[in-house]
């Protein structure tokens, strides 16, 4: 009877600490999920404003090249 008793105990705490690892993992993929579901559109914004910025510098550089360009042909 003592050992039915023993297995019976080691079985709670095999089960107590299952479930404490199981929380921890889903605690663990809860917060990665938070921290993708935070990032992406902060990420996106980056991007985004990025491209932006590198239209319009590309777009003055165009500009001013060809007002110098203009200013520096000869006139027909």
């Amino acid at each position: 009877m003592a050992n039915e008793s023993a297995n019976g105990v080691f079985t709670d705490l095999f089960a107590a600490v299952g479930d404490l690892a199981q929380q921890a993992t889903d605690i663990v993929g809860s917060g990665v999920k938070t921290v993708t579901d935070v990032v992406t559109p902060i990420g996106n914004a980056s991007v985004s404003l990025c491209t932006t910025t590198i239209n319009s510098a590309a777009q003055l550089i165009q500009g001013v090249a060809d007002g110098i360009t203009a200013v520096i042909a000869p006139k027909k």
